[in-house]
């Protein structure tokens, strides 16, 4: 195994039990390299030239050589892409979300499999993006950010906090479970370490909480998908099992991806049978049928407080395809809000559609969000050293014509706000975001 980790000795005598003949071919895919993948912001984006062929189970991702920098340079700081590992692409897959539903991703950090899910929705109904842990949390909305999803809620709570108060809301729930980890052995040896026998029956007990609460959630007649990037059946298999026994409003849901079929509703992904990591899912569905219970954008939100005249000017000039009617402003700033929204009485929220920015002395600041929400019409496009130098929060020399706030785009997508004076484009950029090293060529 590389890196001089190897996997521990009773995990590998339970995987030798269950795989026999397979096990050399098993063992062998240790002294592979790890699968990368990639995913860009939208379906139409041509994907770089270094990609190689589509994910089979997710047409949306292209497979990447691990030797990639494309994670240092610009387009990725400009959200084009999101790189994520391909097996880790199938539970968005199966869940397969359509644009205007209610969507809860429930244990959501770090945001690759909810920004598939969002781009899938292509910006219609509501995704719920949640993650208990507050500093995971703000990765997360730092992705939703960067990716430039419009539609999202960004939430910061337990399952067992918000279950209740959310009964029946969701027409799809992802609960990609924290697990033992047995699948990123290949990925991330040092995991290697952290393993003991005990680990798996410790995770299926927080397991079952999650779900009992994710099926509470849960629409009747609404999809539900569990993974893991674990082997071991005592998180898989058996909390299956075991939630379609104990709550008794669940049934498996056959389903097929990238020409592998899922044997009861649960499908194992090997790194000795496919390019990737290991993982595991499952599709059930909950009996009956019925609406999610919704929450239309409450219109009396917009009443209370009037949209600032330099919030509609600014927006009517630069961004004149967003319906900045819908905004609602507050002590905190602007925001536009999902279309529909679950009750959030009660709830941590991190982020809730997207952040427009504030009114001041007469003027409207954006925020850093709305430059990477709707395509700008004032736009200063800039080459692979500038866009580095924007990246380090350095001012950028401009024609002396231009006036007022521009996005900064390196190929066409926005990196972020600048505001022109005098010929020179003062950075905008935030501080806690700027990076000193920048990959310069992509």
């Amino acid at each position: 195994m590389t890196d001089g980790y190897s996997p521990p000795r009773q995990f590998l005598r339970r995987m030798q039990d269950r795989l026999g003949a397979e096990f050399a071919s098993f063992l062998h895919a240790y002294d592979c390299p790890y699968c990368r993948g990639i995913r860009m912001r939208d379906a139409g984006m041509a994907f770089p030239p270094e990609c190689g062929e589509p994910v089979p189970w997710a047409a949306e991702g292209r497979y990447l050589s691990p030797e990639s920098l494309l994670g240092a340079g610009a387009r990725h700081e400009a959200g084009a892409f999101y790189l994520q590992e391909p097996s880790a692409m199938a539970p968005a897959a199966a869940l397969d979300p359509q644009p205007g539903e209610c969507v809860l991703d429930l244990c959501a950090a770090p945001g690759g499999k909810s920004t598939q899910i969002a781009e899938r929705m292509r910006g219609r109904g509501v995704l719920v993006s949640n993650e208990p842990y507050y500093a995971r949390a703000r990765i997360l909305s730092g992705n939703i950010e960067r990716m430039g999803i419009r539609n999202a809620i960004v939430t910061c709570s337990k399952p067992e906090e918000i279950g209740s108060g959310w009964n029946g809301c969701f027409d799809r729930i992802l609960v990609d479970a924290p697990c033992s980890g047995e699948g990123m052995f290949r990925r991330h040896p040092e995991t290697v370490l952290q393993w003991t026998e005990e680990a798996g029956e410790i995770c299926a007990a927080r397991q079952k909480r999650i779900l009992i609460e994710a099926v509470r959630m849960l629409r009747p007649g609404g999809i539900l998908v569990y993974s893991t990037c674990t082997f071991n059946p005592a998180e898989n298999e058996d909390v299956v099992n075991w939630c379609l026994r104990e709550t008794g409003e669940l049934t498996s849901v056959p389903f097929t991806l990238g020409g592998i079929e899922a044997c009861g509703g649960m499908m194992y992904l090997w790194p000795h049978r496919i390019r990737g990591e290991g993982h595991f899912l499952a599709k059930m569905m909950k009996t009956g049928d019925g609406p999610a219970i919704r929450r239309a954008r409450a219109e009396r939100e917009n009443t209370k407080k009037r949209i600032p005249k330099e919030l509609s000017a600014f927006m009517r000039e630069l961004f004149p395809e967003a319906e900045v009617e819908r905004a609602i402003c507050g002590p905190g700033g602007c925001l536009i809000p999902p279309e529909i929204e679950p009750p959030l009485e009660g709830v941590r929220v991190l982020r809730r559609g997207v952040h427009l920015g504030q009114t001041g002395s007469s003027c409207f600041f954006p925020d850093h969000a709305l430059s990477h929400a709707w395509p700008c019409e004032k736009k200063f496009d800039v080459g692979t050293a500038e866009a580095a130098a924007y990246l380090r929060g350095e001012p950028l020399i401009c024609p002396a014509d231009l006036q007022g706030y521009y996005t900064v785009c390196y190929h066409q997508e926005a990196l972020g706000w600048g505001k022109a004076s005098g010929g020179v484009m003062k950075n905008h950029y935030p501080k806690g975001m700027r990076k000193a090293h920048v990959q310069t060529e992509e």
